[in-house]
């Protein structure tokens, strides 16, 4: 059984950094896409960023960009998100997510077929 697995959330004034962690068990997905979405309170899940299997490729949301950043260890079968600069608007709760087959659009929701549960990230101003 698939399971992945977020940590790394909490409190942070803004301006302040936090690292997300993403761990995964049930099946290795290093060639496959793997990516980060949010979803705050009375909002959908939004895209954040995602990086493809084997070539590394990243994309991220224009909100986003130059202040977060995601990497992969396939050794360890784990995906990271680094944040840095957080805002009041990045309040919300960050979801780990995978990609079941290799050729999809990899900023959309319905790419992905494995999810965590999430973790909550709260910046207050």
């Amino acid at each position: 059984q698939v399971q992945l697995v977020e940590s790394g959330g909490g409190l942070v004034q803004a301006g302040g950094s936090l690292r997300l962690s993403c761990a995964v068990s049930g099946r290795t997905f290093s060639n496959k896409a793997m990516a980060w979405f949010r979803q705050a309170p009375g909002k959908e899940r939004e895209f954040v960023t995602a990086i493809r299997g084997g070539s590394g490729d990243t994309r991220y949301a224009d909100s986003v960009k130059g202040r977060f950043t995601i990497s992969r260890d396939n050794a360890k079968n784990a995906q990271y998100l680094q944040i840095n600069s957080l805002k009041p608007g990045d309040t919300a709760v960050y979801y780990c997510a995978a990609a079941k087959t290799i050729r999809v659009v990899i900023t959309t929701l319905g790419a992905y077929a494995y999810w965590g549960h999430g973790t909550q990230v709260t910046v207050s101003s």
